[in-house]
């Protein structure tokens, strides 16, 4: 493996503006990796080398006349549920194989704003909905650590690109921990923002309110570099919330001496494997050594908040997807005999089970006879979630958890047992439905010797603290 691609953005933006190489050769260098590896670990549903390298020289020029950001002529992947103008955007799903869009989402937008490099769309979970990436219509992705176990999901190619190195830094979507779970089970970094930081607008619409764009990478610092890049207020999106953005890399180097780090109980119970329980306490020991205080809390709603995610999802997934009907884009089944047979042969071919699965699930929680019992009370539990939040807020600055119950397993071992999978989001789901910011970070190594991730989940909008205390148990673990 050529050495360049294993370096952090940090680096190589320092390396680029002192000339030491350029951006065409650092991407050429990331396409020669794609190359060598992509056979075995399928991150990518699209490359297109000619653009990456076109992109690569635009940069040079930029730093060249002394323009440009640290982002600038930095190769990046982008998750296949974001809009790329004259990119095709599938979701990973044949409902939107052709799909070519003539706009570019907002985020997109940004990163050609700071110069990126497009190295190709990243495999996914169709519609982002999955644990494992194991249902693409496109193919599965493989976890670098091993390539016989999931890399997780929905952002596996997300996750998996980065781990592979075939790419510096890549954008996910988080609806119930699909930036966050691949990121542990392939020993990432990954930021599920506060829900309103990053524009949807372009985003193929999974679960609208629980939906959140946000960044995948090698190390906290670049984490930070690329959410400050693609943060901030979109009046094309109605839920983008209009507050400035924090400078996340200014209090990086601040510690964490005398900050009190909360232990939800709930999160340290039945169902975690006893390696991953090991890590993440090894982890608030660590930050204990390092000056935090830890502080035990309850959160007694956390129980029953994964019931009422997938009602949620499923219901807001049911509505969203609706839209894909034959008649106006995506796939058109090619024999029916009037409108309703064109709609049900459509999306009976162009979806795969899982998302059919979650459009009856949630059709019938939205259904007159069943709404109250099941939607109406999902949305209470809701907010009992966001209370329990608040509540712990009162006792700690953050709170530290397991990101997913067991690392990374084998490829097809849950696939035949829908809910064991859904059960693996059980700590990652309650931060998506409170709508606050969660950092996902490498914190040992388990079963296996795959990576263990650890969760640090704070108040709406405290991306920059989340960052702080990440980059502190970072640094005190280099070397090790």
């Amino acid at each position: 493996m050529n050495e360049l691609i294993t370096r952090s953005i940090y680096d190589h933006a320092q390396s680029l503006r002192i000339k030491e190489y350029s951006s065409v050769e650092l991407t050429q260098a990331y396409i020669d990796g794609i190359a060598q590896r992509e056979e075995e670990i399928h991150a990518y549903i699209s490359t297109d080398a000619e653009l990456a390298l076109q992109q690569a020289a635009a940069a040079d020029k930029r730093i060249g006349a002394g323009e440009g950001t640290l982002l600038t002529g930095i190769p990046a992947g982008i998750k296949d549920n974001m809009c790329t103008k004259g990119i095709p955007t599938t979701c990973a799903s044949k409902m939107l194989a052709d799909y070519v869009p003539p706009y570019d989402a907002h985020v997109i937008e940004r990163l050609q704003d700071a110069g990126y490099v497009l190295l190709g769309k990243l495999n996914m979970d169709e519609f982002a909905m999955g644990s494992t990436t194991e249902n693409s219509a496109m193919g599965i992705t493989r976890n670098p650590c091993d390539t016989t176990r999931v890399p997780g999901g929905s952002s596996g190619g997300s996750a998996a690109a980065v781990a592979a190195c075939e790419a510096a830094y890549t954008l996910g979507s988080d609806t119930g921990g699909s930036i966050r779970q691949p990121a542990a089970f392939c020993g990432v970094v990954g930021m599920k923002p506060t829900y309103g930081r990053v524009s949807r607008y372009g985003l193929v619409a999974f679960a609208s309110s629980l939906d959140q764009i946000g960044p995948l990478t090698r190390d906290v610092r670049d984490n930070a570099l690329v959410l400050s890049a693609i943060a901030g207020h979109d009046k094309r999106d109605a839920t983008s919330v209009e507050i400035g953005v924090d400078d996340y890399l200014a209090g990086l180097q601040s510690g964490v001496a005398g900050m009190r780090i909360g232990l939800p109980e709930e999160f340290f119970g039945d169902g975690i494997a006893p390696d991953v329980k090991e890590a993440v306490l090894a982890a608030a020991d660590t930050l204990a050594a390092l000056g935090a205080e830890l502080v035990q809390v309850k959160m007694p709603s956390l129980d029953h908040a994964l019931s009422a995610y997938y009602v949620i999802s499923s219901a807001e997934a049911s509505s969203n997807l609706a839209r894909f009907d034959g008649v106006r884009y995506g796939y058109r089944a090619a024999e029916f005999a009037d409108m309703d047979e064109l709609y049900q042969n459509s999306r009976s071919e162009g979806f795969g089970s899982e998302v059919k699965r979650r459009i009856m699930l949630g059709t019938f929680a939205l259904s007159s006879g069943y709404y109250d019992a099941y939607y109406k009370k999902a949305l209470q539990v809701r907010s009992l979630v966001r209370a329990d939040f608040d509540n712990a807020f009162t006792k700690c600055d953050c709170i530290l958890s397991p990101v997913a119950p067991t690392v990374a397993y084998k490829i097809g071992e849950k696939t035949s047992d829908p809910l064991e999978m859904y059960l693996g989001d059980a700590y990652s789901v309650p931060v998506n439905i409170a709508g606050v910011p969660a950092l996902s970070l490498p914190c040992g190594t388990g079963e296996g010797g795959m990576p263990v991730g650890m969760q640090l989940i704070g108040p709406a909008f405290s991306e920059a603290m989340l960052y702080r205390v990440g980059y502190a148990f970072e640094n005190s673990r280099r070397g090790k």
